[in-house]
C-alpha cells in the first residue's frame, strides 16, 4: 500500500506528527482514553468542567434497559488472551482482506489496515473491544463502503492521508462523547435522541458508528484535508452529526441526510 493509503510508509510520519499532538492537546475522560489518543490520533472531544449544570433526561424502560446493555459492551476492554476477542480480531483482518492470509495476531501486515504498529491491541485501549466490533459490523454490513475507506479509493486524496483503523477507534471514542453514554441517564438533548434509536434498533450504535465514518471521509474530501486536519474534520464531522439527528423529521438513523453516504 502507498503512502497515499491506511498503511506502508506513511506511519513513521504518523508517529512523529501524534507526538506533537500529544504535546499541544489536553483532553480528560471518564475512561481514561485520552492517554492513547494522545499516542495515536489526538483527541476531539471537548473538555468537560465540574461546573457545568446539564439537563437531565427521563428515560422509558426500554430506553432504559438498551443504554445498560450498551454501557456493558463500552465498559469490555480488549483483551488479547480472550477467545472471542481473538477470533474478532480475525475476522476483521478477513472483512478487510479477505483471501489473503494472516501471518498472526501481532505481524507487520496489520500496518495495512491502518494500526500504529504491529500488535493492533495496543490502539484497541482507546475504544476498547466495542471499537473492534464496530469495524467488524462496518466491514460485514456495508462492505463497499468499508473498502473504499480502507483502501482511499474515492475522491482526490491527499499525500498524508489518515490511517483508516486508528481512525475508527477514535470515531467509537468521539461517538461515546456525544451520546454521553457513560451517563447514568443523557444530559444532553442529542443523546437522549439517540436513546430512542437505540429502543427501536440493538444495533444503532453501530449503524451510527458506520455513518459517522462514511461522514467523516465525506468531511475530509471536501476540506480537502490531510492527516495534521484530522482534529479539524472530526470537530466539523461531529457539528454536522448532531445537527442531522437533531433535525425533527428524524424518525430512525437511516432517515439521517449523512445516511445517504453509505453503500452496502
Amino acid at each position: 500500500m502507498d503512502d497515499r493509503g491506511g498503511g506502508g510508509g506513511s506511519f513513521v510520519a504518523v508517529r512523529r506528527i501524534s507526538q506533537g499532538l500529544d504535546r499541544g492537546n489536553a483532553c480528560h475522560s471518564t475512561s481514561g482514553s485520552a492517554a492513547w489518543l494522545g499516542r495515536g490520533l489526538s483527541c476531539v472531544c471537548a473538555q468537560r468542567r465540574d461546573s457545568d449544570a446539564r439537563p437531565s433526561f427521563d428515560l422509558t424502560a426500554s430506553q432504559e434497559e438498551c443504554l445498560h446493555r450498551l454501557q456493558s459492551r463500552i465498559d469490555v476492554a480488549y483483551d488479547s488472551s480472550v477467545r472471542e476477542h481473538q477470533e474478532a480480531l480475525r475476522a476483521l483482518w478477513h472483512a478487510a482482506f479477505p483471501g489473503e492470509e494472516l501471518c498472526g495476531l501481532i505481524s507487520e501486515q496489520w500496518k495495512e489496515m491502518g494500526w500504529q504498529g504491529k500488535d493492533p491491541s495496543t490502539d484497541f485501549r482507546g475504544g476498547g473491544f466495542i471499537s473492534l466490533e464496530n469495524l467488524l459490523y462496518f466491514g460485514r454490513n456495508f462492505p463497499k463502503s468499508f473498502q473504499d475507506l480502507l483502501r482511499k479509493k474515492e475522491g482526490d486524496r491527499a499525500m498524508w492521508e489518515y490511517p483508516f483503523a486508528v481512525a475508527g477507534v477514535n470515531i467509537t471514542f468521539m461517538l461515546i462523547q456525544i451520546l454521553d453514554l457513560e451517563a447514568v441517564k443523557p444530559r444532553t438533548l442529542v443523546g437522549a435522541t439517540f436513546l430512542k434509536f437505540l429502543a427501536e434498533n440493538e444495533a444503532a450504535f453501530d449503524l451510527l458508528y458506520c455513518i459517522t465514518f462514511k461522514l467523516m471521509d465525506h468531511q475530509w474530501l471536501a476540506m480537502h484535508a490531510s492527516y495534521m486536519d484530522f482534529n479539524t474534520v472530526m470537530k466539523a464531522t461531529r457539528r454536522q452529526l448532531e445537527r442531522e439527528l437533531l433535525q425533527e423529521d428524524i424518525a430512525r438513523l437511516e432517515d439521517l441526510p449523512c445516511y445517504s453516504l453509505l453503500t452496502q
